[in-house]
């Protein structure tokens, strides 16, 4: 059957490219920490079991999110992933014509899952000359009349910045004074060392979305969760009642698990990543070519200066030297290429050489 145009405009192509391009040899197009083997989670095989309650959520797994993050569990509604979560939000509060205001550049999921729902989006810019500093005052001037939500990332994806809370704050101001939320998407945030509550706990305008996904190499579990107040949970549990009713019991049982060991694969995944970040910086710093705004994630978003579209070279990287980038075209910022270094240092430090070949055909190096 062809896709109607109203069809087309739910899809978000950067997902579909993540899942469709050709296997690289070296892929830095991703920006998970490196999957964790059941080695590193002590206990898993026993801890699986096909039977449990968990109807608005396994309440020891909710226990658990809630005491690592020093809310209330009720306050607390599990999810599948962070995307998932960030779904259910948008099922929970959004209404056909609703706007929201999404972060340019951005992550594409966010623009599709609001537009399935029947909102219209509508950008503010985070901007390389200001190091994509979340700046209120852009949100301000986006706001309509018909803004419910106000949607954040931190770190940003695509360029791993963190936001600072007394801009967090301040749009949290503007959102109550329209009436609207804050969805701040935290799913890098765990690895940063930022030691900030999650913005949920900064009123109950907003709403905090997160998982054990990308930041300590669970990526499988699916394992993800929404923070908010207690009107907006319950929104939320009867927006998943009609999407997936539950979570699988096997996951959300793992899942609790591991947040009896994530002072552990915490530990695992920074070692990795300061390993790691320290060789993409390095590598950043000695190439003259590229312009980057530093990152606090396991991402960064370098440009190439004098370079309109950096698609066509992210082309090329693929084909000629097995190696992936995710290309700048995907997140509103064409000129830029995401790279991710979570993963084996040993393929990130062989896909840098591989990055560094082909920048070196365009003059630089």
């Amino acid at each position: 059957m062809q896709l109607t145009p109203l069809a087309i405009r739910y899809h978000a192509p950067y997902m579909e490219w993540a899942k469709t391009r050709p296997a690289p040899e070296f892929d830095l197009a991703g920006s998970n920490i490196l999957a964790c083997s059941l080695d590193d989670l002590p206990g898993a095989c026993t801890a699986v079991d096909l039977q449990g309650a968990n109807d608005n959520g396994y309440r020891p797994l909710m226990e658990a999110i809630a005491a690592r993050y020093g809310v209330d569990p009720d306050r607390v509604t599990t999810a599948s992933g962070t995307s998932g979560a960030n779904f259910l939000v948008f099922a929970a509060l959004l209404d056909p014509e609703d706007d929201v205001l999404v972060e340019r550049p951005g992550y594409d999921p966010l623009l599709g899952a609001a537009r399935m729902c029947g909102a219209r989006t509508v950008r503010f810019d985070r901007v390389f000359e200001d190091g994509y500093a979340l700046d209120p005052e852009r949100v301000r001037r986006a706001m309509t009349q018909r803004t419910r939500l106000i949607v954040v990332t931190t770190p940003h994806n695509p360029t791993g910045v963190l936001a600072a809370q007394a801009a967090l704050e301040e749009i949290g101001r503007i959102a109550a004074s329209a009436g609207a939320h804050v969805l701040v998407d935290e799913v890098y945030h765990d690895l940063t060392g930022d030691a900030s509550p999650p913005a949920a706990a900064l009123g109950d305008v907003f709403i905090t979305t997160n998982s054990l996904t990308k930041s300590y190499g669970l990526s499988s579990l699916r394992a993800g969760w929404i923070i908010a107040a207690p009107e907006v949970t319950y929104r939320v549990r009867r927006a998943r009642d009609v999407v997936d009713g539950t979570g699988s019991i096997v996951a959300e049982r793992l899942a609790t698990l591991a947040f009896e060991h994530l002072d552990r694969l915490t530990d695992r995944a920074r070692t990795l990543l300061a390993r790691n970040k320290a060789m993409a910086d390095g590598f950043l710093n000695s190439r003259r070519e590229l312009a980057w705004v530093p990152s606090a994630g396991t991402i960064v978003f370098p440009r190439i200066k004098g370079v309109e579209d950096a698609t066509p070279f992210a082309d090329r990287l693929m084909r000629e030297y097995r190696t992936a980038v995710g290309p700048g075209a995907f997140f509103d910022a064409p000129a830029h290429f995401r790279v991710g270094y979570g993963g084996d240092t040993g393929k990130i430090r062989a896909g840098l050489d591989r990055l560094a070949s082909a920048l070196d055909t365009i003059g630089g190096g």
